[in-house]
This record gives C-alpha cells, sequence and structure tokens, in this order.
C-alpha cells in the first residue's frame, strides 16, 4: 500500500454552502473512502510492526473523513429538522 498525500479538510465553510443534493452525493463518496480507509488501518495494524510509519498519516486521513461525515450528516439534521 502506497501512501497518499493527506487530503485537504474539506470540512469548512465550503462544506456548508453544499445544496442538499450535492451534500448527499458528498456524503455518499465520503462514506465509501472512510471505508477504505478503515480497512487500510486494519490492514496496517495487522501487519505490524511492518509499516507502521504509515499508521499517523492513515489514520489521520481517516480521523479527517468521518469527521467531515459527521460535519454533513449534522448539516442534513439541521435541513431536515426546518
Amino acid at each position: 500500500m502506497t501512501p497518499e498525500p493527506p487530503a485537504p479538510n474539506t470540512a469548512g465553510p465550503d462544506a456548508a454552502g453544499l445544496d442538499a443534493a450535492a451534500a448527499q452525493q458528498r456524503l455518499r463518496k465520503l462514506q465509501s473512502k472512510a471505508t477504505q480507509l478503515k480497512l487500510d488501518l486494519h490492514d496496517l495494524a495487522e501487519d505490524l510492526p511492518i509499516g507502521w510509519e504509515g499508521i499517523l498519516d492513515v489514520a489521520r486521513r481517516t480521523y479527517d473523513a468521518y469527521a467531515e461525515i459527521a460535519l454533513l450528516e449534522g448539516l442534513a439534521e439541521k435541513e431536515t429538522s426546518r
């Protein structure tokens, strides 16, 4: 597995500016990405001590993906409660 460069944190103001359809599409893509990152992190843990250098990078990208998912789900909740 080759480490990818860290993804920009897109959970900022741009995420709040998405319309409902774009937010749903972004959420689906993020959920897929987060699942893959979770599996990558699991694979790294299974292969320890080999590849330990990549743990922080994969963990950070996994954390960022799930943080953005939580943000988008929170925004979707606010929209549906209006």
